[in-house]
């Protein structure tokens, strides 16, 4: 019985609001629970010093948790607040079957920040990410970003890319149904395409079975979302903050994320060699140290 209250009084302990750590104080990383809409309870890893520097807050991608940024996480938490999270049915928040869009993701992100008192913030985005980033514009506008950094895809035209790109978006179809016959094969076949550097096994595991906990009819809805459903390049005007986009240098998708750049209004795209999707994963010192800079040219470092 005593277990049993102990570990409730840490569940309930965990959902509480918490301060973030004195300037110089350990940097410890806190998980906690917030609830972002009604039956969706977002799982947080949050971590750094309080001080003036607009928080980091890095938004992972399809299927994946908070922990896809360990690198990011532990390079910048002594500098500033950091802050990631599970997006609504992905890793160890709440499995939904409605909202598993970009626009849903969006809104509970505005939900998130509002919780955590994050008034200004270096919004991070990676693939599904950057679609939740241009939801999240499009709907609630630029006034709490100090700037954007979009990594490794483009903003979706929707349906239109599909006519646009007929040969690709046939190529995503055949993957979705891949997905939905053999998903572990799936999962596994899919990270070691995206992650090129070779992970010590427990690792590659851990984010296997991160990907498997979003149900697959849920994981399949979620891509078709991204992929064909709300054209969101009209948010691309509406970026009116300082954007950095990177992208790996064998990107198939590097001239779309170049024309995205050059749409940007205070945007500028670098790439990054011998990286696959998971720029940041492969090459995690490359990557932080453009972060680094982009973060020192807003005078926030």
């Amino acid at each position: 019985m005593g277990k049993l209250m102990a570990a409730c009084i840490a569940a309930a302990a965990a959902m509480l609001p918490q301060a973030p750590a004195r300037a110089g104080a350990a940097a410890v990383p806190v998980e906690r629970v917030v609830e972002t809409a009604p039956q969706v309870r977002l799982r947080v890893v949050d971590t750094g010093p309080a001080g003036d520097a607009p928080a980091l807050v890095l938004v992972p991608g399809w299927g994946m948790s908070a922990e896809i940024w360990r690198e990011q996480i532990a390079a910048f938490r002594g500098q500033r607040r950091v802050v990631s999270f599970d997006p609504r049915s992905q890793g160890d928040s709440s499995k939904v079957t409605e909202g598993n869009t970009p626009e849903a993701r969006a809104r509970d992100l505005h939900a998130l920040l509002a919780a955590l008192g994050l008034e200004r913030i270096v919004l991070v985005g990676w693939s599904q990410g950057v679609q939740d980033v241009a939801a999240y514009v499009e709907q609630f506008g630029t006034a709490a970003l100090a700037g954007v950094v979009l990594v490794d895809a483009p903003v979706s035209a929707g349906a239109q890319s599909v006519q646009a790109r007929p040969q690709a978006a046939a190529q995503e179809l055949e993957r979705l149904a891949i997905y939905g016959a053999h998903p572990q094969a799936y999962a596994r076949g899919m990270l070691r395409a995206i992650i090129r550097r070779p992970l010590p096994q427990p690792e590659f595991d851990r984010l296997v079975a991160s990907l498997l906990k979003t149900p697959t009819s849920i994981g399949q809805a979620m891509l078709l979302a991204d992929l064909f459903g709300v054209d969101r390049t009209p948010a691309l005007a509406k970026l009116d903050r300082p954007t950095l986009v990177i992208a790996a240098a064998s990107s198939p998708e590097l001239e779309a994320q170049k024309a995205m750049a050059a749409k940007l209004p205070h945007g500028r795209i670098e790439t990054i060699e011998d990286a696959g999707h998971a720029v940041f994963v492969d090459q995690p010192q490359r990557f932080n140290a453009m972060l680094a800079r982009f973060l020192a040219e807003l005078g926030e470092a």
